[in-house]
């Protein structure tokens, strides 16, 4: 049902590449990737995502950042954003795809995830945590 899975945050370098790569690794057979709403394109995952990805295990390290189109939302089967803006974002531009777009912290009451960049490394730690615990909430959804 849910074989294509897109991420979106803002600039696609802190916290959508990990929350593709917590999807990635624990969904096998799905295609998941990610995108920004104004994306630093052709720009690695922030240094801090993925030295906090590393230290969890998971290398998010060839990550490049690329901007959000209209192609990858015909793509996808499902939009996670993560947080309201973006959701906001894609429905303002494209409301006939509104009906795939859905917060990664939809069970957990529709909870954003803070956008960490250019803050300390404590906050990229927060963010994973958060958004490792929303990835398990979505996991029986979409297996």
């Amino acid at each position: 049902m849910f074989d294509r899975i897109l991420v979106i945050c803002t600039g696609n370098i802190c916290r959508s590449p990990i929350a593709e790569g917590l999807l990635k690794a624990r969904l096998s057979g799905k295609q998941v990737w990610s995108a920004g709403t104004m994306a630093m394109v052709g720009h690695g995952a922030d240094p801090y995502s993925v030295e906090v990805s590393a230290e969890y295990g998971l290398d998010i390290s060839a990550h490049r950042a690329q901007q959000l189109t209209l192609p990858m939302l015909q793509n996808a089967d499902l939009v996670l954003t993560l947080d309201g803006s973006h959701s906001a974002w894609i429905n303002g531009r494209y409301p006939q795809f509104r009906g795939k777009v859905h917060k990664l912290g939809k069970w957990r009451k529709d909870e954003d995830v803070p956008d960490p960049y250019r803050h300390p490394r404590e906050d990229f730690v927060s963010a994973y945590q958060q958004m490792e615990a929303q990835v398990g909430d979505w996991l029986s959804k979409l297996k």
